[in-house]
């Protein structure tokens, strides 16, 4: 009897314990889209930002129940090791959940280096190959944020008046229901689509004259510190937004996604991800309110700018890095 329930126990055992051990894994859909922004990002970054490639891809996949950290120069402590992914190219830690499940984030979430903390496309409210491509979005400010002198330049604005944390990026008191500060930003917007719809007439300098002018207006309506949260969020969010429409358009015409990303249910051809993205800038700018949008109607701007300076001056991301914060600067 005795060998009987020993034999049995030890048969349960090993029937159970694979089981527990391949739960804490990525599910190989989530591996093929993680797998193809590396490879989009590999073949492409540096193509649109030199040197982005020094930039940290740390990235921690949040499902229902635990994390995946990726691209991670160590083990964290409470984390363990599944060992390491040959399609990722990483070796992969996990633990149980922590963070929320609808996150798609760049920040220092682990320790001092920038991670993506991104859950699925169904919990993040993103389909598949827009997914893959907003991840390169969320690694764009990797490289922002690892530049040295990021800390230094973004203290020297003093935006933060105390706050540590780095949510005054999220809740500066910007004054979105000022009537006169919102006419003038929605004549912004309007001068900014005009010079966009333009941009390839011959007389687009006179578009651009004209919306850089009303720009300059809204700068003497404002105080120092709201124009300088104003430019600081069009200089980080809205360039993060013209490189994810950037890096698909890239990828429509340069990368070939592999035949298990192309098997994904809800996979779309990234030409379309990109025309997404394009229309969503254009039809944002003929439509957003500041009272409506805050914060976020500064992506709508920033990115149509960065569009405005590739057309006005090709070698401005060359100025990115080294005169932070005014996009104004790059049209010379």
């Amino acid at each position: 009897m005795f060998r009987k329930s020993f034999v049995f126990i030890l048969f349960l055992s090993i029937c159970l314990i694979p089981r527990l051990v391949f739960s804490q894994h990525i599910e190989d859909e989530y591996r093929i889209r993680i797998a193809e922004s590396i490879k989009i990002f590999d073949k492409l970054g540096d193509k649109l930002w030199q040197g982005w490639d020094k930039a940290p891809f740390a990235i921690l996949f949040v499902d229902n129940d635990y994390e995946y950290l990726m691209n991670y120069p160590s083990l964290p402590a409470d984390f363990k090791d599944i060992g390491y992914d040959s399609l990722l190219k990483s070796e992969v830690y996990y633990r149980p959940r922590k963070f929320d499940i609808n996150f798609f984030a760049s920040f220092d979430a682990i320790g001092d280096v920038p991670t993506i903390v991104v859950g699925t496309p169904t919990n993040t409210g993103y389909s598949g190959s827009r997914w893959t491509i907003t991840l390169l979005h969320e690694h764009f400010h990797q490289l922002q944020y690892s530049q040295e002198d990021y800390v230094s330049s973004v203290k020297e604005l003093n935006l933060a008046k105390g706050d540590s944390t780095g949510m005054w990026m999220l809740n500066y008191p910007f004054p979105y229901d000022s009537l006169p500060v919102q006419n003038k930003f929605s004549e912004l917007c309007e001068k900014l689509s005009k010079a966009l719809e333009q941009i390839d007439s011959d007389d687009h300098n006179k578009y651009i004259k004209d919306y850089l002018k009303t720009k300059s207006e809204l700068k003497d309506m404002l105080n120092a510190d709201d124009y300088n949260y104003f430019s600081f969020q069009l200089w980080q969010e809205g360039i993060a937004r013209y490189t994810e429409y950037s890096i698909a358009k890239l990828a429509s015409n340069e990368f070939e996604p592999s035949k298990d990303y192309k098997s994904l249910k809800d996979y779309i051809p990234f030409s379309a991800v990109a025309d997404t993205i394009l229309n969503n800038i254009k039809k944002g700018l003929k439509e957003l309110t500041l009272s409506g949008y805050k914060r976020v109607a500064f992506y709508y701007i920033g990115s149509a700018e960065g569009l405005l300076l590739d057309r006005v001056n090709p070698k401005w991301k060359a100025l990115y890095f080294q005169d932070k914060f005014f996009l104004e600067k790059y049209y010379k």
